[in-house]
This record gives structure tokens, C-alpha cells and sequence, in this order.
């Protein structure tokens, strides 16, 4: 028998994770647009900010919407709360209270990764070393998730930080694929992005290891309506929606009292995997994608009505 208060906080450690990774995978995205596009274009940095709904909060802070402000509100600024120092900052207090039904070693990576992102961060805000610090952030995450989900036993806590794991991730996918749309739409007029759509899905499909995977199952070139499909549909590609889904269906059916989310799952990938347009890669699918953000939030608020406490 598990709290349902460690519950949360696994399945939160798990989110926390997640959501430094992928945010890094987002900052690498436009930060290799950089190199990859002709200097003539220009992304504006500020499609990330209003990606994670933090225009707010953004502006409370600066004035500038500039790639130098942005990195640094995604990365080091703890006034953030989708930051990677943030996020971090979550991680440490969610494995320290849960540490006797985590792995010990899982307590002292979350530290190191901590450590050493507080003390490089002006790496990542500096454009010459940012590609070395964001591919650190990562490795490090990947190391904690290995250790996890190589060792833990499959029981209660393992179902709570798969549910946590693949509801972030899929939430973060659709904001990958955000930033991309955006950086085609704003390229899609300019004379000088020659061949702009297939570099920037070239580099969503490598922002979220997939270019491999797409090269190798799809047998196709990089296109629009094919990379999207692939993100969205694909049953075996990790990071796609319809494999991140069925990950959660997978952990609801062994948990007890699961029947209402099982609903609203098979619901939500119905939803996904029918209203996609991928000839459309505009605002429509934009919107789309925004829709399946809400749907992903309502699922979080289901789990937390189901077996998480509840505020008096």
C-alpha cells in the first residue's frame, strides 16, 4: 500500500524530469536553426515564450523579447516555474521526500544534474557553448531515467512515474512541434530561407531523436505532412503522441479505481490521432496542437481527483 502524497510526488518527480529534457530539446531546436539557416533570417525567440503561455510571466521580468532574455528565462530564471532551474528545484524536493521508494542513486544524480547546471548556466545563455551545455542537461537526464527504468521494480510507484513520464512527455512533444510550425510560418515568406521547411523538421525530428527512427521506418524525405504524421501517430516512436497515450492506457489498467481515466484516454488518442490536418501546417494545426495541450491538462486533473489528496 502506497500514500497517496508519495504517489504525487512520484509522479511528479517523474513530470519534473521530463519537462527539464524536453524544454532543453525545445531550446535546441531554434538554437540550431541558428547554424542551419541562412544569417539573413531571423527566428524570433519569442514563438518559445508564448509556446509555454508565459508571456506573463515573461514580462514581469523584461522588457526585450530577445534571444539573449529568452534562453535565460527558459533556463536559469527560478521566477519561472517551467524553467530547467525551476523544474530541478522540484525534482530534488520530489525525490528527497520519496527517496525510500526510489533508487538511492536516483537522490545523488538529481544532485549532480542540479550542481552542475547552476553552475554553468552563463554556458547556456552564451551562444558559443550552448550546444555543449543543453547535449550535458540531457545526457544527465537520460542517465536518471535509465537508472529508474532499468532497475525499479514494475509495481505501484513504477506505474505512477510512467503516467507522470509519458503525460509530459506527450504535453512537450505538442510544444515541440509548436516551435517548429512557428519558425516555418515565420520563415515561410522570406526570400532568403531557401529550403527552409524540410531544415527546420530536420531539426524537430533530431530535437526529439527521431530523425533516425523517421529515416528508418518511414523510408520517406523530410515533408511536412509525413514528419508530422510520424509525431503524432506513430504506435512505436517513443516521444509521438499515440505511443505516449498508449503508455498511459498501459499503467491506468493495472492501477485501481482507474475506469473514468481509462474513459477520458481512449477519448483523448481518438482525438488525436482523427482532428490532425497535416496538410495544413498553419494556425490550424497550431490550434489543433493547443487543443491537445488542454485534453492532456484535463487527464492531469483526473489522475490528481482520482488518487492524489485533495486541497481542503
Amino acid at each position: 500500500m502506497m500514500l497517496s502524497r508519495v504517489a504525487e510526488r512520484i509522479y511528479w518527480s517523474s513530470r519534473y524530469i521530463e519537462r527539464v529534457e524536453c524544454t532543453v530539446r525545445m531550446l535546441s531546436i531554434y538554437d540550431n536553426l541558428l547554424f542551419d539557416l541562412p544569417r539573413n533570417v531571423v527566428l524570433s525567440w519569442y514563438n518559445l515564450i508564448k509556446i509555454n503561455s508565459l508571456e506573463k510571466d515573461f514580462a514581469e521580468r523584461y522588457t526585450v523579447q530577445d534571444e539573449r532574455n529568452v534562453v535565460k528565462f527558459m533556463l536559469g530564471d527560478d521566477t519561472n516555474p517551467s524553467s530547467v532551474i525551476s523544474s530541478l528545484h522540484w525534482l530534488r524536493e520530489n525525490i528527497r521526500t520519496t527517496r525510500d521508494m526510489m533508487l538511492e542513486e536516483t537522490w545523488e544524480l538529481t544532485n549532480e544534474l542540479s550542481i552542475y547546471v547552476q553552475e554553468n548556466l552563463k554556458k547556456g545563455i552564451n551562444r558559443s557553448q550552448r550546444h555543449e551545455f543543453l547535449n550535458e542537461i540531457i545526457k544527465g537526464c537520460l542517465q536518471i531515467q535509465g537508472l529508474l527504468y532499468s532497475n525499479m521494480p514494475t509495481d505501484a510507484p513504477w506505474l505512477f512515474l510512467k503516467l507522470g513520464r509519458y503525460l509530459e512527455r506527450a504535453d512537450m512533444t505538442t510544444r515541440n512541434l509548436d516551435a517548429g510550425v512557428a519558425a516555418i510560418m515565420e520563415t515561410k515568406e522570406d526570400e532568403f530561407a531557401v529550403n527552409s521547411r524540410q531544415i527546420i523538421l530536420g531539426n524537430v525530428l533530431r530535437s526529439l531523436n527521431a530523425d533516425q527512427a523517421y529515416r528508418r521506418l518511414t523510408k520517406a524525405a523530410v515533408h511536412s505532412r509525413d514528419v508530422m504524421d510520424f509525431l503524432v501517430e506513430s504506435p512505436v516512436l517513443p516521444r509521438a503522441l499515440n505511443h505516449c497515450l498508449a503508455n498511459m492506457i498501459d499503467s491506468a489498467e493495472q492501477l485501481p479505481c482507474s475506469e473514468p481515466l481509462l474513459q477520458e484516454l481512449y477519448a483523448t488518442r481518438e482525438q488525436v490521432l482523427n482532428n490532425a490536418n497535416y496538410d495544413r501546417i498553419d494556425n490550424q494545426f497550431r490550434d489543433y496542437l493547443n487543443d491537445v495541450q488542454l485534453a492532456l491538462n484535463h487527464l492531469h486533473l483526473t489522475i490528481s481527483a482520482t488518487w492524489f489528496p485533495q486541497p481542503e
